[in-house]
């Protein structure tokens, strides 16, 4: 019997001299000695006592180390549990405790902090550093350069990721090896990844874009990353004309912007620009191909199901919009009150079905059954519409729909215009309590380096444009939106914030 997932990524190979990772300092890492890193790691976790089907819970810095530690998990049957370096104990103790894991790999200087977490869960502690070092280095250190892989089948488990609990407790979502793997087999064609490719990798590996999207779509394809270990405009410009291909979210691409070196002779040899895990503004599509003569490709994707929609690499690549549907994904817009699928240009709910979808949330079963149906399509959450031309639109957050005096209203529709405005950078647009309304609209902007926003003019433009029950009742001017890792506007956050604002 056959690993799925090992063996489509890892283990076909075994034994290639070809680099897979550049690094920062000048070095390059082999598949060959990836892989043995790899073999060495899987023999530690069985030291560990790690079984197939366990879980592994880690919190680590980005490292050649980290990634082996991935492919370790997969080879050895375990289900691999990345978690933001950015969490504190009380989070992770829900994390460890909830999945069960039966093994905590963190930094070394995190190691007497998460001690008596990981012992009231049952797990044992080991540590892995940036460097390579610790005590589940030490470990693998005087293990043998082969494993015999754990055969795994299509439909096991590979991996949880816990959606951020915006809305509550956070959900472990149960990916299998197939939900992983169809997924990179989609993009891989949609995308056109080739050997050649070398990626410019500076995203977080604990989340789908940089471990599932961005590596594992390297690996399929058997091209190589400039393995970066965080965003650094410096070190992106000088590793530009070693790369064919970047993915990043939208920061990324307007940090270099903001970058008179970011030139169209810098980017005249890459491929492709692909971003992700927040809406890019249309004012950057814009300027990055008036500067680079690229068209960034946007995608769609989330925590449950990978990716799911993308604009296309032939053809025209439509700011505002997230694409088609992959291969093998089928979307639709549905009424949140009916179920029923609403025609193109109507709004509603976004519902995706395909071999990427997850394998329900862990321990959560009566969650699973509201938000996966039965027929297997799932529930995003997310509000959209599709267009005339088939194009998908995201509209916003089923959260975030604002329902003032019975009228419903999408926050989307509002910030698309005042984005639009001389002046405006971008903008969030959030309902807060209103003593006659239920809810009101508040908009939030922030302005452009130097620029003073017309808030009269703005106001005039939201008049002409929207029903009057679309327009904020006040406009405020901030520094900044609060976002979190990845680049999403934290609207929760801002809600909270402005609660009181007409109470």
């Amino acid at each position: 019997m056959s690993n799925t997932l090992y063996d489509a990524l890892f283990g076909c190979h075994a034994g290639r001299d070809a680099p897979f990772l550049h690094l920062a300092d000048g070095s390059a890492v082999s598949y060959d000695a990836f892989l043995k890193t790899a073999a060495r790691f899987a023999h530690a976790l069985r030291a560990c006592g790690v079984s197939p089907g366990d879980r592994i819970a880690v919190q680590i810095e980005k490292s050649p180390e980290a990634l082996a530690l991935y492919a370790a998990a997969v080879q050895c049957g375990a289900i691999f549990l990345p978690l933001n370096t950015g969490y504190t104990g009380g989070e992770l103790a829900y994390f460890i405790e909830d999945s069960g894991a039966r093994l905590v790999v963190c930094d070394a200087g995190r190691s007497d902090a998460l001690a008596d977490l990981a012992r009231a869960a049952g797990a044992e502690l080991r540590t892995l550093n940036a460097e390579g070092t610790g005590t589940l280095a030490d470990t693998a250190a005087g293990q043998p350069d082969s494993f015999d892989t754990t055969p795994r089948a299509p439909d096991d488990l590979a991996a949880f990721l816990y959606t951020s609990g915006t809305t509550g407790r956070s959900k472990g979502a149960m990916l299998s090896h197939d939900n992983l793997l169809s997924n990179a087999r989609a993009l891989h064609g949609a995308w056109r990844w080739s050997g050649d490719d070398v990626l410019l990798h500076a995203l977080p590996i604990f989340h789908t874009h940089g471990l599932f999207v961005a590596t594992n779509l390297t690996l399929l394809a058997g091209g190589a990353m400039i393995f970066l270990p965080r965003f650094d405009p410096d070190a992106m410009i000088a590793a530009l004309p070693r790369a064919t291909t970047m993915m990043g979210v939208p920061t990324f691409y307007t940090r270099l912007l903001d970058d008179p070196r970011f030139t169209r002779d810098l980017t005249a040899h890459m491929r492709l620009f692909i971003s992700g895990s927040a809406p890019l503004l249309a004012e950057t599509h814009r300027r990055f191909s008036d500067r680079t003569g690229h068209a960034i490709l946007e995608r769609y994707g989330m925590t449950e199901t990978n990716m799911n929609t993308s604009n296309p690499y032939d053809g025209e690549r439509r700011p505002g919009t997230v694409g088609f549907p992959l291969p093998g994904v089928e979307l639709k817009i549905t009424d949140p009150k009916t179920d029923a699928t609403l025609p193109r240009g109507e709004v509603g709910r976004i519902e995706v079905r395909g071999p990427n979808v997850f394998q329900g949330y862990w321990q959560m079963p009566e969650k699973t059954a509201e938000e996966l149906r039965a027929d297997g399509f799932f529930i995003t959450g997310d509000l959209g519409r599709i267009d005339s031309d088939g194009y998908v639109h995201i509209v916003g957050r089923d959260k975030d729909l604002i329902i003032s005096g019975g009228y419903n209203i999408y926050p989307k529709e509002i910030e698309v215009v005042i984005d639009d405005q001389p002046g405006v950078m971008e903008s969030a647009v959030i309902g807060v309590p209103h003593p006659d309304f239920g809810e009101t609209v508040l908009a939030l902007i922030v302005p452009e380096n130097g620029e003073t926003p017309d808030l009269d003019a703005i106001r005039a433009a939201l008049s002409r444009d929207l029903a009057r029950f679309k327009q904020p009742r006040d406009i405020f001017v901030i520094d900044a939106l609060p976002r979190n890792t990845m680049g999403k506007v934290q609207k929760k956050a801002l809600r909270e914030k402005y609660a009181d604002t007409f109470l």
